[in-house]
C-alpha cells in the first residue's frame, strides 16, 4: 500500500510521562493487546459512519486486520475509501472515572486481502484472537482487510493526547 499523505499533528512523542512509566509504544501495545475489539471508522456519501469490529494486530503495532462480510456497508464504504480509523479504548475497565479511561485512534489505509499467503496468515491471527470467528472465516463472503497503521494518537486522563508513528526510523 502506498503511505498516507496525512498531515502531521506536531512532533512524535514517544517519552513516557515520569521516570518509570512504560514508553508510549508500550501502552499503546499493552492497550491494543487487551481489548479484542475496535471502532472502525469510515466515510461514504458524505457521512462518517461507525462499525465494531473484532481486531488483530502485528507484533510491531503497524498493521491490523478485520473481518467483515462483503455484503455489509462497511465492506461498500471501504471498496470506495480506504481511509479509516481505528478507536480502541478500556473505559469497560474503569466504571464512571473518565480520567482512568486510555485510548488511542489509529489512523491509516485498508484493503482487502486476497487469497494466499497474506490472507492466510492474517486469518490465522484472527482465529487466535477470536476463534469463535472460526466459522465466518472460513466463509467465501467473508472478506478479510488489513489496515496499514500511519500513526496512533493516545489519549489518557481525558485530554493529555500523544502522537506515535509505529514505522518511524524503520
Amino acid at each position: 500500500m502506498n503511505p498516507v499523505d496525512e498531515p502531521t499533528l506536531g512532533p512524535t512523542n514517544d517519552r513516557s510521562e515520569s521516570p518509570g512509566d512504560a514508553s508510549l509504544p508500550a501502552r499503546i501495545r499493552d492497550l491494543v493487546e487487551g481489548e479484542p475489539y475496535a471502532v472502525l471508522a469510515t466515510q461514504g456519501d458524505m457521512q462518517p459512519y461507525g462499525s465494531v469490529i473484532a481486531l488483530a494486530v502485528s507484533a510491531d503495532l503497524a498493521q491490523a486486520a478485520f473481518c467483515t462480510s462483503r455484503a455489509t456497508r462497511k465492506y461498500g464504504l471501504l471498496a470506495r475509501c480506504e481511509r479509516v480509523a481505528l478507536v480502541i479504548d478500556d473505559r469497560s475497565k474503569h466504571g464512571d472515572d473518565i480520567r482512568r479511561v486510555s485510548a488511542v485512534t489509529a489512523t491509516g489505509r485498508a484493503a482487502e486481502l486476497a487469497p494466499g499467503p497474506d490472507h492466510n496468515h492474517w486469518q490465522a491471527q484472527l482465529l487466535v484472537r477470536h476463534p469463535y470467528l472460526e466459522e465466518f472465516l472460513a466463509s467465501p463472503s467473508c472478506a478479510i482487510f488489513l489496515v496499514d497503521i500511519v500513526r496512533y494518537l493516545h489519549v489518557v486522563r481525558f485530554q493529555e493526547v500523544s502522537q506515535w508513528v509505529p514505522r518511524a526510523g524503520a
